[in-house]
């Protein structure tokens, strides 16, 4: 009879789970032995990584992919990706090796004590198979958890002595749904509340991206000729922010956003949270006399939220079933003032971040992907040419604020980009701080020939933290400046190509040279440092 390697290795097969990211460990070894050549492993250098990696790679390849991590140290170190695959709603299926068995009731070394405890509450499902002979089926299970919606990781804690047992090969595939519609009556209850409204206003979040919904997106827009807001703090880009009927990012406090608001009787939110809110500014939901309605794939998200009806289903099909039975508006809506594209003024040295982005606008291709880990400066990106998303899948950030996302996010999606021979550049907006998370991703990018162009901010500091401070009037904190990082000296030893740009001129240079070479490059400089006010809010 077969092993139950072989049969495990069979159902991923047919899974089309043949990718693999991992950082290897004595518990995984007896897995790993003799990979087969159909099987693609992506090795990091740390489990941080290795789950960003494979984050990334998933969004690219639009596939559920394998994570292999060491043990419970690895998931320790793994943790603070795995809570943002959660909130980005990623179908990882985590894995780790267990110690043998035999002495499992010792705890020796490298046991994973409470193994399905410790990535919780951050997997959709965690499960270590009572017998050998149940490893497939948990492979199963595990696949199903994580494709349904809300899609999410999953985590298999895996014993190193199951995989030389025999077994049956009992074709345990099954054929798994991954999109739900809410019913008709849900359907024509929203429509109905949508053609009383007189000033209705949109909102979408990174659900209605992941179910491919951009022409739903559109078609819905324009047929109420109503506003279009991303909600706060998105992950993916929902809605072409060219179109005239695009309004901006919302603020992310209760007060200025419900301020955003005034005037409209219906705020429609279709896929995302009602509301991702950061510092606190009180004020109401929402305006006096308004309502809410969301459309979300998610229960828990339904459930939390402090206002407004909500129907549960799959954003892109319901949303396209809700503007067949919607009429048409002629409201008046301010169009967005255009974004710059190129220097609108003469640079004075530091350049302000919003200058670099003008300065990389016109140079950048049509077709690329934009990666942004840099929250002091998240909204200079956006008032530029170069953050003004127009394609669909091209824009990806964290959804959880934790740091050191991105940097292997964006491997993995070049990855994507190498494999389906898309051959995107990815461009990486990072901060100096935020580089410092997970620097070792480069090594991978280096090693797989990806094409990745990174320009690092210098400004010294940790921005977004004095600008909280400075809303919250809480001066003096200590550990906010960064000084001493070598950045392109870190680069280099994993051995990207770098650059430091002192000038406009050094930038375009080294920019261009970046984008052509089809390799991991570095790009440093220095930006103006003023810290710049959350929300557009003085201190209180």
């Amino acid at each position: 009879m077969p092993t139950v390697r072989e049969v495990t290795l069979n159902l991923l097969r047919r899974l089309d789970l043949t990718h693999i990211v991992g950082n290897p460990g004595s518990t995984e070894e007896t897995f790993l032995t003799n990979l087969p050549d159909d099987f693609t492993y992506i090795m990091a250098l740390q489990e941080s990584s290795v789950v960003g990696i494979a984050d990334g790679l998933s969004k690219g390849l639009r596939k559920p992919i394998i994570v292999n991590v060491h043990t419970g140290a690895g998931m320790g170190n793994a943790m603070g990706c795995i809570l943002t695959a959660k909130l980005n709603k990623t179908p990882l299926i985590l894995t780790a090796g267990q110690q043998h068995r035999e002495m499992l009731l010792m705890e020796p070394f490298l046991t994973n004590v409470d193994a399905t405890e410790g990535p919780k509450p951050w997997v959709k499902w965690s499960y270590e198979p009572t017998r050998a002979e149940d490893v497939p089926g948990a492979f199963m299970r595990a696949y199903a958890m994580a494709v349904q919606q809300p899609a999410g990781p999953v985590f298999l804690s895996l014993p190193l002595d199951d995989w030389d047992k025999e077994m049956a090969d009992n074709h345990i595939m099954r054929a798994i749904p991954t999109r739900m519609i809410p019913t008709p009556e849900d359907i024509t209850l929203f429509a109905n509340k949508i053609n009383a409204s007189k000033n209705p206003v949109i909102m979408y979040g990174g659900d209605l991206a992941r179910s491919q919904g951009w022409q739903e997106a559109i078609a819905f827009a324009e047929k109420l000729n109503a506003p279009v807001w991303k909600g706060p703090f998105s992950e993916l880009v929902s809605f072409p922010e060219d179109n005239p009927l695009y309004q901006g990012e919302i603020p992310s406090a209760i007060g200025p956003l419900c301020e955003k608001l005034q005037g409209h009787d219906l705020v429609i939110v279709v896929g995302a949270p009602v509301f991702r809110y950061y510092p606190w500014v009180p004020g109401s939901y929402l305006p006096d006399s308004a309502k809410l309605i969301q459309i979300t794939d998610d229960p828990y998200e339904a459930a939390k939220s402090p206002v407004g009806d909500v129907m549960v289903g799959d954003c892109a099909l319901a949303l396209a079933e809700v503007t067949k039975q919607i009429n048409a508006k002629a409201n008046t809506v301010n169009t967005r003032k255009k974004i710059a594209s190129g220097l609108t003024e003469a640079p004075k040295y530091p350049l302000t971040a919003l200058q670099v982005f003008e300065v990389l606008s016109p140079l950048t291709p049509k077709d690329y992907i934009l990666v942004q880990e840099s929250p002091s400066n998240g909204h200079d990106l956006q008032e530029s040419d170069l953050g003004t998303i127009k394609q669909p899948d091209s824009f990806y950030t964290m959804s959880s604020g934790g740091l050191g996302w991105d940097l292997p996010a964006a491997v993995g999606l070049a990855f994507a980009e190498k494999e389906s021979k898309r051959q995107r550049p990815v461009i990486l907006i990072i901060g100096d701080g935020s580089f410092q998370y997970s620097p070792q991703a480069i090594w991978t990018a280096v090693q797989h020939h990806l094409h990745v162009v990174i320009v690092a901010l210098r400004n010294f500091e940790y921005g977004i933290l004095k600008s909280f401070a400075l809303l919250e009037n809480t001066p003096n904190i200590p550990g906010l400046d960064l000084p001493g990082l070598d950045i392109l000296s870190i680069a280099k030893g994993y051995g990207a190509k770098t650059y430091n740009c002192e000038t406009v001129e050094d930038l375009q240079k080294h920019y261009k040279t970046a984008l052509n070479d089809n390799a991991v490059s570095v790009i440093e400089i220095c930006i103006d440092p003023t810290i710049h006010k959350l929300l557009g809010m003085d201190a209180k």
